[in-house]
């Protein structure tokens, strides 16, 4: 059965019987992606008794996609996703330099998936090379269809960037470009309604999650136009909608430039709560924190437009083909992906039931190669044997 948005009011509208699109993914999704849904088809039995389940039907995108149809993002998967609301997906392959743009960002243009949101935290158990990770604790809402994800470039050498060359110069009077003629040239476009959007649905997060600050993560110093355009619209909506609760201390909203929280977060990472920025910002400031936590593994992450419902959530790593097909992969970002459409869902209790039980596993010095490896005595486990011991601790 299918989720609906409430017309009424925010949240969905949630079957107990609910069909969930998957994309397997590309590499190591082959063995991450099973694993997963085995975790979350364990807690969600041991949760509700049988009452609720989740039916996943597999939608094909990336090269399994492309290998069975010539196409690498088919239009029956994006309508799949549209149609049932809430989907997941495991990573794909996106080409360097050349080829087919990325499909992850053609999926969240295409759906209008304006937030990337990720969850930074620690679990007991994991070694990592900060002092203090548990003080590491921050949501970021990461603007995802503005800025360098609109994807307007023009590459050197062509009659286009030739042409827009010659508009900056000829029209608009662009006279520092150092060398013209061998550059390629991208336009970074930030608009009052993505900024406002985006950081609406942070401070209601902070709200409803009893997260008292939101800060505005920009480079609006350098870029005054577009970051610091972010900078003061953010600031707008909030006075502008969030007034009575920034009056009672409900909510606090500031900002900082993207460089310098980059070095607060490792000397003061307990000053930062909820964090909205811009995509090549949240970019940055994501892999870095989820370093300061134990690396990019064991990092969830979502995309979602909170107006209509539709939300993918995703394992945040790559395809890494050098392992795929060895069971060494570790599936802990899928899995923590999926706790996030778990509660998403509103399926709390399921949800709790996964990370207490991944915790639990890393506290026994229990996991995958790339984390055991730094545990004191840790024991390596394998992608089968890592998700099989989360089962049973469910």
């Amino acid at each position: 059965m299918k989720i609906e948005k409430k017309k009424t009011s925010s949240g969905l509208s949630v079957p107990d019987r609910v069909t969930i699109p998957y994309i397997e993914g590309d590499g190591v999704g082959a063995e991450i992606t099973p694993t997963s849904q085995d975790i979350v088809d364990a807690a969600v039995k041991k949760a509700y008794g049988g009452r609720r389940s989740i039916e996943w039907k597999e939608v094909f995108a990336g090269e399994k996609s492309f290998e069975r149809s010539g196409n690498w993002l088919p239009d029956e998967t994006i309508e799949a996703f549209r149609e049932y609301l809430v989907g997941i997906k495991g990573p794909l392959t996106t080409p360097v330099g050349e080829g087919v743009r990325s499909l992850n960002v053609a999926l969240r243009q295409t759906l209008d998936l304006y937030v990337c949101l990720r969850p930074v935290r620690w679990f007991r158990g994991i070694e990592s090379p900060v002092k203090e990770p548990w003080k590491v604790d921050m949501i970021i809402f990461r603007e995802n269809t503005e800025d360098i994800y609109a994807g307007i470039e023009w590459q050197q050498g062509t009659p286009e960037a030739a042409r827009f060359l010659q508009f900056l110069t000829g029209e608009m009077g662009v006279t520092r470009v150092r060398f013209p003629q061998t550059s390629s040239f991208g336009v970074k476009p930030v608009s009052a309604e993505g900024t406002e959007r985006l950081v609406r649905a942070a401070i209601r997060h902070a709200l409803a999650h009893g997260r008292t600050g939101v800060t505005l993560v920009h480079k609006g110093n350098i870029m005054k136009f577009t970051e610091g355009g972010f900078k003061r619209w953010g600031y707008a909506l909030a006075e502008r909608e969030f007034s009575r609760e920034l009056a009672e201390g409900k909510i606090v909203v500031n900002d900082v430039i993207a460089d310098a929280f980059l070095q607060n977060t490792l000397l003061t990472p307990e000053k930062y709560s909820v964090i909205a920025t811009l995509n090549l910002n949240g970019d940055y400031i994501s892999d870095q924190l989820a370093a300061m936590v134990g690396g990019i593994g064991i990092a969830p992450g979502a995309n979602i437009n909170y107006e209509s419902g539709h939300a993918i959530f995703e394992a945040t790593h790559g395809t890494a083909p050098d392992i795929a097909g060895k069971d060494i992969a570790n599936p802990s970002s899928l899995i923590l992906s999926s706790v996030m459409m778990l509660e998403y869902l509103g399926w709390n209790e399921a949800a709790a039931l996964i990370t207490r039980a991944m915790e639990q596993t890393f506290m026994r010095g229990e996991a995958t190669g790339d984390l055991a490896r730094f545990m004191p005595g840790g024991k390596t486990l394998g992608t089968r044997a890592f998700g099989k011991t989360i089962t049973e601790l469910i």
